[in-house]
Order: C-alpha cells, then sequence, then structure tokens
C-alpha cells in the first residue's frame, strides 16, 4: 500500500505485506504504547479487521490479531484495557472515510488462514534483556533464562526458604500473566516437567512473583512475560526428552557483600521466629557464603 495513517497516539504505516505501527511518545499516551515504540505486523498475522465509532465521536480502525499470532497479546489473554490495546488506532471524527478505505485494504490482504490459529508466533516480542521490580522480588530475563530474586522486605518464608530461582527457557511451557491492574496480580512461570499445575497462591509460589501498587505495572510486566513466551515457544522441547542445563549469565562472578549479609540477617530473624529450622538456617547460610 505505502500509505500512512496518523492517530491520535500511533501511525501506522502500511507495506505490501505488513503494517508498521509506530506509538506516539508523550505524556498523556499509554505507557505501554511507550514501551513497545514500534511494531512491524504481518497481515498473516491478523484474524480480522473492524471500523467503529469510539468516544466523543472519534473513529477506530482495530485490526484483530490470530490467537497465538501475538506473544505479547497471548500472554495479555485478554486482560487489556481497551485504550491500551496497540491494535487500536483512534482517529478523530472527519478520519472516517480514511480509516474504512484501510480497513478494506487490509482485509483484502488477510490470507486464507486468517480465521485459523497461528502455529506459531508472527509477531515479534520485545527484545531481552528485559527486567522488572515485583512487590517480593526482581525478575530478569536475559533471553537464555529467568531469575527471580527475591526482596527480605516482601518475600515470603516459603520464598526465603526455597532461595533466589533461576529458570532456563528450555525447562518452561510457558507464562501466566495476571494483570497487576486487577487484584492479586502475578507473573508466574509454567514449568515443563511439572508433576502437576502450581494453583496455589503466587506470594508462596517460587515459580512466581507477585504484583501490588506500583510494582509490576503493565508496560513492564506485560513485554516481559510476551518476551519469555517467544523464547519458549522458540525453544521448543529439548530433544530426545534431555534436560537443558541452565545456563550461567552473563557477569554473574559473585553476589555483593552487602547484600549477602542483609540476606543472612533476615535468615536470622525467620530462625528466631520459628520459622526456620536448626538445620535449615545452616544449609541456607551455607548457601548464601558460597556466593561469595
Amino acid at each position: 500500500m505505502g500509505d500512512v495513517l496518523a492517530g491520535f497516539h500511533a501511525v501506522w504505516e502500511f507495506d505490501s505485506d505488513s503494517v508498521l505501527i509506530r506509538f506516539e511518545r508523550g505524556i498523556r499516551r499509554p505507557k505501554l504504547f511507550q514501551a513497545l515504540g514500534e511494531r512491524r505486523i504481518p497481515y498473516e498475522a491478523l484474524r480480522s479487521v473492524e471500523v467503529s465509532t469510539g468516544r466523543r465521536g472519534a473513529v477506530v480502525l482495530h485490526a484483530v490479531p490470530r490467537q497465538g499470532a501475538d506473544p505479547l497479546m497471548e500472554a495479555a489473554d485478554g486482560q487489556l484495557k481497551e485504550d491500551a490495546d496497540p491494535y487500536r488506532l483512534v482517529l478523530p471524527a472527519e478520519r472516517e472515510a480514511p480509516a474504512a478505505y484501510y480497513a478494506d485494504q487490509l482485509r483484502a490482504a488477510l490470507g486464507p488462514a486468517a480465521r485459523e490459529p497461528a502455529e506459531r508466533h508472527l509477531v515479534a516480542a520485545p527484545e531481552p534483556p528485559l527486567h522488572f521490580k515485583a512487590y517480593d522480588g526482581k525478575a530478569s530475563f536475559d533471553g537464555r533464562s529467568v531469575a527471580f530474586r527475591w526482596f527480605w522486605t516482601g518475600a515470603s518464608s516459603a520464598k526465603w526458604k526455597s532461595g533466589d530461582q533461576t529458570f532456563a527457557v528450555g525447562e518452561l511451557a510457558g507464562v501466566e500473566w495476571r494483570s497487576p491492574e486487577v487484584v492479586n496480580g502475578y507473573l508466574r512461570l509454567l514449568e515443563r516437567d511439572a508433576p502437576e499445575a502450581r494453583t496455589g497462591a503466587a506470594d508462596q509460589d517460587p515459580t512466581a512473583v507477585v504484583f501490588d501498587l506500583g510494582y509490576g505495572p503493565v508496560h513492564e510486566s506485560l513485554p516481559f512475560a510476551a518476551s519469555v513466551l517467544q523464547a519458549v515457544r522458540a525453544a521448543g522441547p529439548a530433544p530426545d526428552g534431555a534436560e537443558r542445563p541452565a545456563p550461567r549469565r552473563p557477569g554473574s562472578t559473585g553476589r555483593d557483600p552487602a547484600d549477602i549479609a542483609d540476606r543472612i540477617r533476615h535468615l536470622g530473624e525467620l530462625h528466631g521466629a520459628g520459622l526456620l529450622t536448626d538445620a535449615e538456617f545452616t544449609a541456607k547460610k551455607a548457601e548464601l557464603l558460597a556466593e561469595l
């Protein structure tokens, strides 16, 4: 098509086989859009295209992705608010005719499999390294493994007993993201060879980090979840059922002694409160000292 359509929060640039969505930056722009920057959406990733009337008479051009085509929308699982949907282009009322024209052009470009789930991700997720602060720990992803480092001020005793966690991409089957904009939001990693799915409270689960007011915001935790999900799908199962070794993260040559001291001090508090046995306290203290 080679044309450009500008809306309130984004500009869509139409190419022969895809549309490049460039999100505008600014104080009043959704933070998720600012975090994404821009995204290229192949036409084969789309299921349908709609034009509707939005608030205050605005016109909305809405492209609907195919199931499984976009890791971001797959991770979101319908939890995004309408104004944070990156596939909605909101235009002034007088732009209704161009919106209808481009909707027709996009519909004509849809492939024969548009109504079917995609067999693979067709839209790229944000690239690692990525990280964000949850209420009970810091989540990091370097493209090969996910690491959870617990905060002594927020993590439960169950997570402290389990210690900081590292999960190789090959050990994971997926990601479960519950929006921080609802009660009890969290990000949980789904382990490939776990005997049974974890369904307990996320604050007690060492494969999950929990959100709270100001922690794990959508514009940080959702791109993180999408990036992990895409890496997991790309990795697939290990060949011949072999277990993939957890890779070392670059630069992880040792821990900050002050951080180790704080953790040992917190272990002592848990031990003094009767939440850790003598054996558990001794073992965890030795593990932490070994990281120096």
